[in-house]
């Protein structure tokens, strides 16, 4: 059986590569869990109620939010720790992933909007339209009734 040592550096040693690590692998698994391009450019949909149904599907980011706030939750940790250093690219990785989250969250808040707005539009376009029809089939009788008078 191996002697265990309690040395204060070999212990913070040893945190400080586990902390980096757990860091490492949350920020993996953001990644990993942001919609790939393909998700968010190609649609097998019928119409835009559709493709915004599955395009707003796509941009979902709850659990690539989750990840990245444990992961930065863990680097705060560690930053404050004296783990990581002022200039360590991690932090800017994680600030890079935060950034493009931010940016699909804006996008399927958008999305969200124009699923609510695109049916009312077409609802509104349809009664624009029958209205048209309606009025425009009156006035065609109207005027070939007024002709046949004539």
């Amino acid at each position: 059986m191996g002697q265990t040592t309690f040395d204060d550096d070999e212990l913070l040693s040893e945190a400080t590569d586990e902390t980096r690590a757990t860091v490492e692998e949350r920020l993996a698994a953001a990644r990993a869990e942001l919609p790939t391009a393909d998700a968010v450019w190609e649609t097998d949909a019928d119409n835009v109620l559709g493709a915004l149904n599955g395009l707003s599907a796509a941009l979902d980011t709850d659990d690539a939010a989750e990840s990245l706030r444990q992961a930065k939750k863990e680097y705060l940790l560690g930053q404050q720790a004296g783990v990581f250093d002022e200039d360590d690219e991690l932090g800017a990785e994680l600030e890079s992933v935060a950034d493009l989250l931010t940016t699909l969250q804006t996008a399927h808040e958008q999305v969200g909007e124009l699923t609510s707005t695109v049916p009312q539009l077409r609802s509104g376009l349809q009664e624009a339209h029958a209205s048209a029809d309606a009025g425009g089939s009156d006035d065609g009788d109207s005027a070939e009734a007024d002709e046949a008078e004539a």
